[in-house]
């Protein structure tokens, strides 16, 4: 099943930082922001990993959480959580399936992200994401939809 806005979100279970297995479905009555991003430590992705943590509070006060999503070990996640103080849970998803449920590997994870409402439905989808100004762009979304 790809991901569709309008349809249903694909339901998926990983392994967070700490080793504890995640499901999407875990999330439903919070909206969420699902973000896929392709590597721990590089510039682009500390940058946007960074600008959800700045902006963590308000994404909470509009009842969404964020999960980062991408193809490195749970031991990566736990240093680049640890490294620059992230907030929110990161999932491993080394074998890429996913990202392919999502429509966002290509070899590589296409940096992007998804948000979910309170019934798991899938209501936004931003690709091919830039990092400067994406995590304002995702909450002004969620303000208007809220």
């Amino acid at each position: 099943m790809r991901a569709e806005a309008g349809k249903q979100a694909p339901d998926f279970t990983l392994m967070n930082q700490d080793g504890e297995q995640v499901s999407l479905s875990d999330f439903k009555g919070q909206h969420v922001v699902l973000y896929f991003y392709p590597k721990d430590m590089t510039p682009g992705c500390t940058n946007e990993a960074c600008d959800f943590r700045d902006n963590k509070e308000k994404f909470s006060d509009l009842d969404a959480v964020i999960i980062g999503v991408s193809p490195d070990p749970v031991e990566s996640h736990q240093k680049f959580i640890d490294k620059h103080e992230l907030p929110f849970m990161l999932l491993a998803d080394e074998d890429h399936q996913v990202a392919e449920d999502y429509g966002v590997w290509n070899g590589g994870i296409e940096r992007s992200t998804f948000i979910i409402d309170k019934e798991g439905n899938l209501q936004k989808e931003f690709r091919k994401v830039k990092v400067d100004g994406h995590v304002e762009e995702a909450l002004d979304y969620l303000r208007k939809a809220s």
